[in-house]
């Protein structure tokens, strides 16, 4: 039976969407054909999973305050689909605070700025905190100037890139950013990583509430996706990642331990030097231009002995003073694009941010968010360490 398009309103429930209620593309599927696995299913409440994250940052000396920033970005990743940036990160920052990596307390501080552009200082505080302090200032400045741009030094992990993205939507603007990482990149025919995952993010608002939201590393994968693989006791697909000779692995531990993951495109037969190419795009704009740590001067993954010293970079721009319409001609793209003919009929075309809006009507659907047992397991152990309540979860019945 063909998938059938088309466009529902839900209502969403985080700061972080692009309106109230969201202007969404769904396919109206058969309940046959649908891909969510049937039967007993452990579903965790949004606001439970959310109090978790706050009272465990809380417990390690957070402010309400930050606690409160770094709990709506995590949940903000699980929310839209993306597992591996949301829970799945929790433990880590735990762990850079407990070492005196990252300073829970403090909010960052500019450097010097102009009509159009700041320099941040992180202060080596929470990522999120400082990612949405410096999207703040880019959006204040594209009302006034047309373009906002910030670039931020001396930050930590800031979540999903597109968060801020979605922040500026909100406010009506376009927004972009990136961030390098610790170098878990291989670039093309080399046989050690010296660039991170270096994500980009770039959100245009259409009408309605609709928009596109492109959020993406520049590797294959970005490393949580084959941590997941190890939760959930999976292989990774051939192309994500290499081994320690430098030969795709399908093994998550093995490809874990070596941390060198592909370009986006993997092989330079199968153009993976533009996916490098885009790695370096990210770490001039972040790293070098903020003055921050880059290449191989970043700490390697997961390891606690130095401070990140991340890069990270904004933008916004405000599409009134440029041409008028913008967003009634953005929704007529997007139109444009959905309503192609697909090669599949069961797979319609979509725009980038759908399949995120379809995973939170599906949350909203079950009543909260699918975690692996792996990860609660890790949760249980984090509150009894931390000495808080542990997360409260339900075993429901899927259809």
């Amino acid at each position: 039976m063909a998938v059938v398009p088309s466009l529902r309103l839900i209502r969403t429930h985080s700061a972080c969407s692009c309106l109230s209620y969201t202007r969404i593309f769904v396919m109206s599927v058969p309940q046959k054909h649908r891909h969510y696995s049937s039967g007993p299913t452990v579903i965790t409440p949004k606001d439970e999973a959310h109090k978790f994250m706050r009272n465990c940052l809380l417990a390690v000396g957070a402010t309400p305050e930050n606690a409160e920033i770094v709990a709506d970005n995590l949940i903000e990743a699980d929310y839209r689909g993306h597992y591996s940036h949301g829970m799945n990160r929790l433990e880590m920052y735990v762990r850079d605070i407990e070492h005196k990596l990252t300073d829970p307390k403090v909010l960052p501080c500019t450097i010097q700025e102009n009509a159009a552009t700041a320099h941040v200082d992180g202060m080596n505080g929470l990522g999120a905190v400082i990612g949405k302090h410096c999207m703040n200032i880019a959006i204040q400045k594209a009302k006034q100037a047309g373009i906002g741009f910030v670039a931020a030094k001396r930050s930590n992990h800031y979540g999903i890139s597109g968060i801020y993205a979605l922040q500026a939507i909100k406010e009506g603007v376009l927004g972009f950013s990136v961030t390098n990482t610790s170098p878990l990149m291989a670039p093309t025919r080399a046989k050690k990583a010296c660039l991170g995952t270096n994500p980009i993010a770039l959100g245009a608002p259409g009408k309605d509430g609709d928009c596109f939201v492109l959020d993406m590393a520049t590797t294959a994968v970005a490393l949580g996706k084959v941590e997941l693989a190890i939760r959930k006791g999976e292989k990774i697909p051939e192309g994500w990642a290499l081994n320690d000779q430098g030969l795709p692995e399908t093994d998550p531990k093995v490809a874990f331990k070596a941390a060198k993951l592909t370009p986006l495109g993997g092989s330079e037969m199968h153009s993976g030097y533009k996916g490098y190419g885009l790695g370096m795009f990210v770490e001039i704009l972040s790293g070098i231009l903020a003055g921050a740590d880059y290449g191989n001067y970043i700490r390697k993954w997961g390891s606690l002995d130095k401070f990140a010293n991340l890069g990270q970079a904004f933008m916004a721009i405000n599409h009134k003073v440029f041409a008028p319409d913008f967003e009634d001609r953005m929704q007529d793209l997007m139109k444009m694009l959905r309503e192609l003919e697909p090669a599949d009929c069961n797979k319609p075309v979509l725009i980038q941010g759908d399949k995120e809006r379809m995973h939170m009507e599906k949350v909203h659907q079950e009543g909260g968010l699918r975690y692996v047992e792996h990860q609660h397991n890790t949760l249980n152990k984090l509150s009894k360490e931390l000495k808080i309540a542990p997360m409260v979860s339900k075993t429901v019945a899927i259809a």
